[in-house]
């Protein structure tokens, strides 16, 4: 099928080396690898799969928690677990993180590994093999990701704001904030599908709808769909929509697949960042070609996901190897 991607196409293996390769001339070192721990904790990507596969049969909100946390992480000072940290002016206590979750199961996983292995893996590559492996365990694709991650030393509530992306952003900014992470528009579009699982409250979203004194909503943005802005004002209307919470893609909300594109296309998308990739002339067939070939989109997804992955990773001597993700040592 002809797409806008581009137009050759490399042997999955051979990019992710290739990936990996300009990282390290990024950080200067070549400390990541697959297989980081083969030697050291062979039973550690085991024991991250199987936490999360647990939590997400028990919880099904779990797998999109976990790849939210993912990219709150990276986008904010690289991916090095700093978002884990807690305390007063801690990227974990600012306002935009509020809504983060999956913490539980990050800490899960890293006590289990600590008896076997103790201070040898970070919390960092636990982000982000459990980001991965909730893709998986919500029906999307296996993916391969080099580890050998370290852990950041701090963790500014300040850096949070002007990093995440808000739900109401333009796509001009979205492109500006990939951009400044290494991440082009064609990742931009990819790692939005992961939208297809996940919810939020409806204050993510508050800004397409007006609301008078009395509670009641009123449609202001013409590019949703009436039917399914009816549901959401009706839902999002209640006494307790402040508690609330919506899902992301409201055909298949627990499965990872391209349904989120197929919203798209049908004006369904849940925020404004998510109807600009279909209004705009420089996403929209892109979003076409993922909305008729769920394998594109999944190999497409093992590239995007794995560059976010690298974003602004510590190795060697650059952090360290926390023994709670909680707090720096």
């Amino acid at each position: 099928m002809a797409s806008t991607f581009a137009s050759y196409r490399l042997n999955y293996s051979c990019l992710l080396h290739l990936l990996l390769f300009l990282s390290s001339l990024l950080t200067s070192s070549a400390d990541l690898s697959f297989n980081f721990y083969a030697t050291s904790c062979p039973l550690a990507e085991f024991l991250v799969r199987n936490t999360v596969r647990s939590a997400s049969s028990s919880d099904p909100t779990i797998p999109g928690k976990l790849l939210r946390l993912l990219f709150h992480d990276c986008f904010v000072q690289g991916c090095d677990a700093s978002a884990l940290i807690q305390g007063n002016n801690t990227e974990r206590s600012d306002p935009g993180n509020a809504s983060l979750g999956g913490f539980s199961v990050i800490d899960t996983a890293k006590n289990a590994i600590e008896i076997f292995c103790p201070a040898t893996v970070s919390c960092a590559d636990i982000v982000a093999l459990a980001a991965r492996d909730a893709v998986e365990a919500a029906g999307g694709p296996v993916v391969e990701i080099p580890t050998g991650r370290r852990d950041g030393k701090e963790s500014m509530a300040a850096n949070v704001r002007p990093n995440i992306i808000d739900t109401d952003f333009t796509l001009d900014q979205m492109i500006d904030s990939f951009t400044s992470k290494g991440l082009s528009i064609q990742d931009l579009v990819v790692l939005s599908g992961a939208h297809t699982i996940g919810a939020l409250h409806c204050n993510a979203f508050n800004g397409r709808f007006k609301k008078d004194e009395k509670g009641n909503f009123t449609l202001i943005d013409a590019s949703l769909d009436n039917s399914y802005a009816e549901t959401l004002m009706n839902k999002c209307s209640s006494l307790e929509s402040s508690s609330l919470t919506v899902s992301n893609d409201p055909e298949t909300s627990s499965i990872f697949d391209n349904q989120y594109y197929k919203n798209l296309e049908t004006h369904k998308g849940l925020f404004q960042t998510d109807s600009a990739l279909i209004e705009d002339d420089r996403t929209r067939k892109m979003v076409e070609d993922l909305a008729s070939d769920e394998e594109s989109f999944f190999q497409r997804w093992r590239e995007s996901f794995v560059k976010l992955s690298l974003v602004g990773v510590r190795v060697g001597e650059d952090g360290e190897i926390r023994r709670s993700c909680s707090f720096i040592n």
